[in-house]
């Protein structure tokens, strides 16, 4: 039917299957529902307008149908985001991850809180950020979420340059403690002390 072929040309061959709904202004109802993410997903609902609400609006005995397209199922799918709730987050790190006329692949993030430690060096001119994330990461692995330059300080007299760089650690599937995080802190002071030849403050 035409339901069927609209979906399939929206969401390719997957497997679907119409099940028998209730909405207040149709009867019968239904929706159709494609297979997603290991999962039954609703992707449209119709149905045939109840007969009091064609006659009401002067159309007589003639028959309505009605159906409506879920525009968040759709982008679901197209971004490969697997909660709807999503939409209704007020979370930045979902907001910023779409532009306007690009589609792009949804990159999970945490729900847990985040650790932030912060780091201050004298840096030296061979001094790159690169080396001290690549040290960071090797540390701490996947539970460091970023790390961001947020103070930089000159010394009036010796022009010496001190930075200040804050470490976000975060797990993806459980809420770190401070005690574990100091632990790793620790690694990553005494690693970029001996690597990048910098002097910590």
């Amino acid at each position: 039917n035409s339901k069927g072929g609209m979906t399939r040309e929206l969401f390719g061959e997957v497997e679907m299957r119409w099940v028998d709904a209730y909405f207040p202004f149709t009867d019968p109802s239904f929706e159709l529902e494609i297979y997603f993410e290991n999962d039954w997903l609703e992707v449209l609902g119709c149905g045939v307008v109840h007969p009091d609400i064609v006659q009401s609006s002067g159309r007589g005995e003639q028959q309505g149908w009605a159906f409506g397209l879920g525009l968040e199922r759709l982008a679901m799918v197209l971004f490969s985001i697997p909660d709807i709730r999503l939409f209704w987050s007020e979370d930045p790190r979902f907001h910023t991850q779409f532009q306007k006329g690009e589609i792009c692949t949804f990159r999970p993030y945490s729900k847990y809180p985040p650790c932030f430690k912060d780091i201050s060096f004298w840096t030296t001119s061979s001094f790159h950020v690169n080396d001290l994330n690549e040290i960071v990461r090797e540390v701490a692995g996947d539970l460091v979420e970023k790390v961001d330059l947020v103070d930089t300080f000159t010394h009036p007299k010796s022009q010496r340059v001190s930075n200040c760089f804050r470490i976000s650690y975060r797990s993806m599937d459980r809420s770190l403690t401070n005690t574990e995080i100091d632990q790793l802190q620790n690694k990553v002071r005494c690693e970029i002390e001996r690597k990048l030849s910098v002097e910590l403050r």
